[in-house]
């Protein structure tokens, strides 16, 4: 299960960093409200999709249907 071991780039990471100190530096609170919604949203979103794509690849694996 090597497939699942995430490592980002040094170029990635830096993105992520830089993205994370300008949230922690932000002090307009409606504006923080906001990307806190955006964000539970999409987490929510991404967590029924990798949920689904695990079931159709463990369906695949186990023979159970035929790739598309």
């Amino acid at each position: 299960m090597d497939w699942m071991i995430v490592e980002p780039s040094l170029e990635s990471r830096l993105a992520l960093e830089c993205t994370c100190r300008g949230i922690q530096e932000a002090t307009d609170f409606e504006q923080m409200q906001a990307l806190c919604v955006a964000l539970t949203r999409q987490n929510f979103h991404q967590s029924m999709l990798l949920k689904q794509a695990v079931t159709h690849i463990g369906a695949l694996e186990s023979g159970m249907i035929l790739p598309d």
